[in-house]
């Protein structure tokens, strides 16, 4: 069986999407299998390629997979205060109007739908007297929501400053990824370059997978290979989290 058939499989798990909606009654496999499903490539590639492109394989879907989960990460990060500075803007709106804020409210999970589930919580706390404190409505609503109602401060001001703050995050998250945006392709060029090279060498007639796979050095150097593509992308997605972070 071809190595990169196997490779190209654990790639597609370890970026396999999550459901968009739940289907009720539908089987689902337990925790630790859906844990570690990324690995399946590894066994399957054992019997045909041996113990050293099995370890290869696992240490290179895991990199697949930690890329695309930290990637994820930053992408969900900046539509999360996309979608707060958007929430607050229509409160704001609604407030100067000369809404009530549990009508503001209302109003701005209509208008926002994204955020008309996190906001019911917030909403019916809000209605009955109690506290806001509701972990799915945006941090920076319910603080702010907080603040006001704990000083007698007017509720708009200080959601504007909330606003603000969002809205310097949005622009810096989306300054910093376009400056980061060379250093990680060329990252990604230089921990790629090494699979591309092996089917080079075969066209040029240095048969690499032969070594690769037939002698015991071979499939030693396979293994620090891949090990050495793990931790170069370790290493760049730690630089660009330490900048991210300063």
């Amino acid at each position: 069986m071809n190595p990169w058939v196997l490779l190209s499989c654990g790639a597609g798990l370890a970026c396999w999407p999550r459901a968009a909606m739940r289907v009720p009654f539908a089987w689902r496999p337990p925790q630790a299998v859906r844990a570690a499903w990324w690995a399946l490539p590894a066994p399957l590639v054992l019997p045909f390629l041996g113990i050293g492109w099995a370890l290869a394989t696992l240490v290179l879907t895991w990199t697949v997979r930690q890329e695309h989960r930290w990637r994820a990460r930053a992408k969900a990060e900046l539509a999360e205060a996309e979608l707060t500075a958007s929430v607050l803007r229509t409160m704001i709106g609604e407030l100067r109007a000369g809404a009530h804020p549990v009508a503001a409210a209302e109003a701005v999970a209509e208008a926002v739908p994204a955020a008309s589930g996190r906001l019911r919580g917030l909403i019916a706390a809000a209605r009955l007297g109690g506290g806001t404190a509701d972990p799915d409505a945006p941090p920076a609503l319910v603080n702010a929501w907080a603040l006001a109602g704990r000083f007698g401060l007017p509720m708009a001001g200080v959601l504007d400053a909330a606003r603000r703050d969002a809205e310097a995050e949005i622009g810096f998250r989306r300054r910093l990824k376009a400056k980061l945006a060379g250093p990680r392709a060329s990252a990604a060029v230089l921990a790629v370059l090494p699979l591309v090279c092996l089917p080079l060498g075969e066209a040029m007639g240095a048969s690499p997978l032969g070594v690769l796979t037939g002698t015991g050095a071979g499939q030693l150097l396979l293994v620090v290979g891949s090990g050495l593509i793990w931790a170069g992308t370790a290493w760049c997605r730690a630089l660009t989290g330490r900048t991210a972070r300063c």
